[in-house]
């Protein structure tokens, strides 16, 4: 038997419709996130603003998406999940209903750029993540994170079909309007991240966390090089999402395919990512995170540096999407995890909120980058180069970070 009690304990029904609630609502925010590239055409041809302002106007929204994250984590910490869901689903709505009444590059970066980012922040990855590992057994969070991790991803393999359909039948105005109503389907499923008394037991941190302030565990996160090292690889992971999500569509464009490749191969990003993040929850338990991390990124760099080289036709972008999909954003379990082991779980959503923000400046970089490549080049050569050496890059970022051995579990006779 274990001598690790939290270890042994399962996950019962009242944690699984925690992680379920919690996996929807990232299904949502996420699947409107991470399609927002292939609205980019169809606006410039009504609005005529010029495709770099554009990619500006989503690179702000990928900063402000961070920016977010580590505030409205904050404050899920002290006032609860369900008043930031709430704030979260009225902003993200908001957004996606008034960008079709803007006509300037200033009034879509607010609302496309900022409205709609701010939203999907408060009902994403910091707070949901944060929450769910709060309340399930410690045993259970690398695969508590894969799941509500998987959600978001189930989200982009539904909403990219979904959305260029709308755009293909009823016009990118029409799609954002329907997008406004999705976002208020968060509303009730927030409904069971609602704390109950019975959850105070589960918040208790690893380690000295649960004795701290906020203020101090951030004085003391601020000092561990771990902490940086897992700052560091997230930034390029930012940098390569936020390049492939804003610019695929183009990429499929210049060489002449259909936008349908593009949406078809966003789509199978994220069933493959569904795999990826349950799996990387799975071996978070396992096998030692770093070392995870490891394969991921450098995995990205060899795949990407293929797909550069192999004809472009609607085989090498599914083949590609599929590929790159298995760990697109199966980064996040195993980095909420390492932070979780570091730090222990009490200021999680705070702490990877922060590393999230810092994803989200590579991912600024990445989407106005990309469009800045675009008008000087004429495509994305140099874009792909940057994409695969920042990916090896952070595969060897995360080597050196600080993380125990996992110790064998006794197994009873």
């Amino acid at each position: 038997m274990s001598t690790d009690t939290d270890a042994a304990q399962g996950l019962t029904w009242r944690h699984l419709g925690i992680m379920g609630a919690a996996a929807l609502v990232l299904m949502i925010t996420m699947g409107m996130r991470q399609t927002t590239g292939l609205y980019i055409n169809p606006m410039m041809d009504t609005t005529h603003i010029a495709y770099a302002s554009m990619s500006f106007a989503l690179a702000i929204g990928q900063l402000m998406w961070g920016a977010a994250q580590p505030v409205f984590g904050a404050m899920a910490e002290r006032y609860g999940a369900m008043r930031v869901l709430v704030i979260g689903a009225v902003l993200l709505s908001a957004g996606y209903a008034l960008t079709p009444f803007a006509g300037s590059e200033w009034s879509v970066l607010v609302t496309f750029g900022v409205l709609t980012a701010a939203g999907a922040g408060a009902g994403s990855f910091a707070v949901l993540i944060g929450q769910v590992a709060q309340r399930v057994p410690a045993g259970k969070r690398s695969f508590a994170s894969g799941f509500v991790n998987a959600g978001g991803s189930l989200g982009q393999f539904i909403f990219a079909p979904l959305t260029q359909l709308l755009i293909t039948s009823f016009g990118w105005m029409s799609a954002m309007w329907t997008m406004a109503v999705a976002a208020l389907a968060t509303l009730p499923l927030a409904r069971p991240l609602v704390r109950k008394a019975g959850d105070a037991a589960q918040t208790t941190a690893a380690g000295t966390a649960g004795a701290l302030t906020l203020r101090e565990q951030l004085r003391i996160a601020s000092r561990d090089r771990s902490y940086w090292l897992l700052h560091a690889g997230f930034f390029t992971c930012g940098f390569h999402i936020a390049f492939l999500v804003t610019h695929l569509p183009g990429e499929v464009g210049l060489c002449s395919l259909p936008a349908s490749v593009a949406a078809a191969s966003l789509s199978i990003i994220g069933i493959a990512n569904v795999a990826g993040s349950l799996t990387a929850g799975w071996a978070g338990g396992v096998m030692r995170m770093k070392w995870l991390l490891f394969i991921m990124y450098f995995s990205r760099a060899i795949a990407v540096l293929i797909y550069m080289a192999a004809p472009k036709s609607p085989m090498t972008f599914y083949v590609f999407a599929a590929v790159l999909g298995f760990t697109w954003l199966a980064t996040v379990p195993p980095t909420a995890g390492l932070i979780g082991k570091l730090f222990g779980v009490r200021y999680l959503a705070t702490l990877f909120g922060l590393a999230t923000f810092t994803h989200q400046i590579g991912a600024f970089f990445g989407a106005y980058l990309g469009g800045l490549a675009l008008a000087k080049f004429g495509d994305f050569t140099w874009m792909w180069y940057a994409d695969a050496a920042l990916a090896a890059a952070a595969a060897f970022i995360n080597l050196p970070i600080r993380e125990a051995k996992l110790k064998p579990v006794p197994v009873a006779a």
